[in-house]
């Protein structure tokens, strides 16, 4: 992991990138719709025809991986396998079998005759995306940057530092095979060119950490540029009186163990106190499954019973996002408590409800406020690609622009293109020509 050059020589490389990136992305964001889906198509085939050499390269990087002791949720995250490649493809191709996104109307006015207004859809520009292992992302999110027409500059770990070259290299040759500039992608190393990016807010539009909360928090204090991501993945699963009980041993399964290392892995369960005695199927199976639980008293006291054993739970597992097989679970007396423990120690992430009641079912979808929130489903569909997005560049849990995960709409924004015949606004105002202000249909 030492082959990053010295810093000066990054920082000013990165300087320079960005700004031949904002070139790029005004070259890509203006070309061809066709030319924009051939790259994707493109991408895809480079996927399959560089199937080993980007396994060889990941497995230098699980290597070094393992000989420097890397943390377990991130060499979870780290490893590319066959599998990894082929949902890749299928997401990428996904995007380009898709409608084209820019220049989209969304609202045509007629201000007057011969003078009309359209607000169609935009590339947000060039987006600073800052990773943690997962080399995976590197292709979710520059497919996803190639069919909105954005640049993307790709901070990944030095831990991916082959598997993220290799898969950056994908990228620039299939915009080089399309006829488009390939300087539009970007694989930024060194934290020395990190920091000079986060300074260039002339150049880079939007930053996009993707990783923990530290990570997220770090990037927000450090630069100028809009930040979007997400605080920590704290996702729970709430066990209501009405919860069929074999559904509830299975969400809680996958919730938890599909892949703990996942910011949409459940953390917490949350158990309504009247289902606490059907909570020992429940338990078991997730223990048989190599969990290990942080139980309130009542929680403790039904596991017991059923003989479960879990570890009694201490004030600071509340709230806290594990990326491990450990799972916290807490008693609510109702789903009123169990809707104010989520906005107590939850991230807004993700939030489920297993029941068959169907009012209760409506309650919470409607109160709690979560960027995704599930009725009878595992925690782990808060994504991209299962929800239909393609790709995700991330999972945004504030408010302003996106929310939940980001796709191809999550890298829009609007631009109002005016057609007229020479009119001046000093034809118009009192005493003189009215707007007419009509709406006009959509083309």
């Amino acid at each position: 992991m030492s082959e990053t050059p010295p810093a000066e020589p990054l920082a000013a490389q990165a300087a320079a990138q960005a700004s031949a990136a904002r070139a790029a992305q005004r070259a890509l964001g203006s070309a061809p719709p066709a030319a924009r889906t051939r790259a994707l198509e493109r991408l895809a085939e480079l996927l399959g025809e560089r199937e080993q050499a980007l396994l060889a390269a990941n497995a230098k990087d699980l290597v070094a991986a393992e000989r420097d002791q890397l943390a377990g949720p991130l060499l979870k995250r780290l490893g590319l396998t066959s599998a990894k490649l082929a949902t890749l493809r299928e997401g990428v191709s996904a995007l380009a079998a898709g409608s084209d996104p820019l220049g989209k109307p969304l609202r045509k006015t007629e201000l007057d005759e011969g003078l009309v207004l359209t607000q169609v859809t935009s590339p947000l520009g060039v987006l600073l995306v800052i990773f943690e292992s997962r080399p995976d992302a590197v292709i979710q999110i520059g497919s996803l940057a190639l069919r909105t027409g954005n640049a993307v500059l790709l901070k990944g770990g030095s831990e991916a530092l082959h598997s993220n070259r290799a898969l950056v290299a994908c990228l620039q040759d299939a915009l080089r095979d399309a006829g488009l500039p390939a300087e539009a992608v970007v694989g930024v190393e060194g934290r020395a060119a990190v920091g000079e990016l986060l300074e260039r807010e002339h150049d880079i539009d939007l930053v996009i950490p993707r990783g923990s909360g530290e990570l997220v928090r770090s990037i927000q204090q450090s630069t100028r540029i809009p930040v979007l991501g997400h605080a920590e993945g704290v996702c729970h699963l709430y066990l209501d009186a009405a919860a069929d009980p074999e559904m509830a041993r299975r969400l809680a399964v996958d919730g938890k163990c599909d892949y703990p290392a996942a910011c949409n892995a459940t953390e917490t369960l949350l158990v309504h106190e009247a289902f606490l005695g059907q909570l020992g199927p429940v338990g078991a199976a997730l223990r048989d499954a190599g969990v290990r639980l942080h139980a309130d008293e009542r929680a403790q006291a039904a596991l017991s019973a059923a003989k479960v054993e879990c570890e009694l739970a201490q004030p600071e597992v509340w709230g806290r996002e594990w990326g491990d097989l450990v799972l916290a679970v807490a008693t609510v007396d109702s789903i009123e408590d169990a809707i104010a423990w989520v906005h107590r120690h939850g991230s807004g992430h993700t939030d489920a409800i297993v029941t068959e009641d169907p009012a209760a079912a409506e309650r919470f979808l409607s109160a709690v406020d979560s960027a995704s929130v599930f009725v009878n489903a595992s925690t782990r569909f808060a994504d991209g690609f299962r929800y239909g997005l393609g790709a995700e560049v991330g999972i945004s849990t504030g408010r302003i622009h996106a929310r939940g995960p980001v796709g191809a709409d999550g890298l829009l924004t609007t631009r109002w293109l005016l057609r007229g015949q020479g009119q001046a606004a000093g034809d118009y105002g009192p005493g003189k020509r009215p707007f007419t202000h009509r709406a006009l249909e959509l083309s």
